[in-house]
């Protein structure tokens, strides 16, 4: 496993060298489990959730990241739960957007919160956002979620383009029976407004979430529904990637994503960690495999344990899950604190 240094010429793909020749540059951190929302596929059920006191602090996390920078992560992207519900959230992604060399930090929100939040988000330092959006209806958005709350969401949303944010992703989880009749009315959206809408597989994690081999939709027959607006045309992107494949339907503005973790793994090029909420650093997402940060930090560790344990996470992240359809995988633990 090799390790990048500073000094000289940067290096195209900045980061630690996995076994299976993979650059590990990109966080994907949790801030809290707590959620405004219950949707089906991800928090069905109250549960328990985390006391402040289990999470890590504002000055643990930048302080792992910062360790997490010197070894080569560049883009951070800060989940939940829903991360606008933390508190003084802004004032984190402030002294987040301060770090030297950190290129990229991003968020996923569920946008019931962003038409309040998107310009002390923009002024903090986020150009790009996830917003999970599975359906243009209001009613039905009422029953995957459990609060009717399309409209403000989609409020967030244009407030979001308004202020100007470089990128707007549309998040959709594509499933059975639930929102498959909508495939072309969300693609149609990239005809008309500069924004990513990006399918999602159904994915097994674990006990938290309501898996329905049924529900299941493969990335190919989703392309083949949206082909009746077009043929999509790949799309390249720019920065350090991530799992979607991008393609552009003739004469948008907008472009499709598609992220193929059950029938098509990226698992080859997967370049990611994941630090939950409860302060648990995970090479996969689909592994139980996690380190336990907070004990390190909370514990006298100095920062070369934290570092030791970086590498190590990262000398022992798998080569890929391995899922086939209607598989559960290794994952056990709740979505909302692992970080979707």
């Amino acid at each position: 496993m090799q390790e990048t240094k500073g000094g000289g010429t940067p290096a195209v793909e900045p980061g630690i060298i996995d076994p299976f020749a993979r650059s590990i540059n990109y966080l994907r951190l949790s801030l809290t489990d707590q959620c405004n929302l219950r949707c089906r596929y991800c928090s069905p059920g109250a549960g328990r959730k985390l006391r402040r006191a289990d999470l890590l602090r504002y000055e643990e996390l930048l302080r792992f990241i910062r360790i997490a920078v010197d070894l080569g992560v560049r883009k951070v992207r800060l989940t939940g739960g829903e991360p606008l519900l933390r508190h003084d959230v802004l004032s984190f992604i402030t002294d987040l957007a301060a770090v030297p060399e950190l290129a990229d930090i991003r968020l996923t929100t569920n946008g019931v919160l962003l038409e309040r939040y998107a310009e002390g988000l923009y002024a903090a330092g986020i150009r790009k956002l996830n917003i999970s959006l599975d359906t243009l209806r209001p009613e039905r958005y009422h029953k995957i979620t459990g609060a009717d709350l399309f409209h403000q969401v989609w409020r967030g949303i244009e407030r979001a383009q308004e202020i100007g944010f470089d990128r707007i992703k549309l998040n959709i989880v594509a499933l059975r029976g639930v929102n498959d009749d909508e495939f072309v009315e969300l693609a149609r959206l990239t005809l008309v407004k500069p924004w990513q809408v990006r399918f999602i597989e159904f994915m097994p994690v674990g006990g938290a979430a309501v898996w329905d081999r049924s529900r299941y939709i493969p990335t190919t027959e989703i392309m083949e529904r949206i082909s009746v607006l077009g043929e999509p045309a790949p799309a390249s992107d720019s920065g350090i990637s991530g799992p979607a494949r991008l393609f552009r339907l003739p004469g948008s503005c907008g472009t499709l994503g598609f992220i193929s973790p059950i029938s098509n793994h990226f698992c080859d090029r997967c370049n990611r960690l994941r630090l939950t909420a409860e302060g648990m650093l995970r090479s996969c997402l689909l592994s139980d495999q996690q380190t336990d940060l907070k004990r390190i930090l909370r514990n006298g560790g100095d920062d070369e344990a934290v570092r030791a344990a970086i590498i190590e996470a990262i000398r022992h992240k798998p080569k890929g899950h391995g899922l086939k359809p209607g598989e559960t995988g290794d994952c056990h633990g709740r979505m909302s604190r692992i970080g979707g």
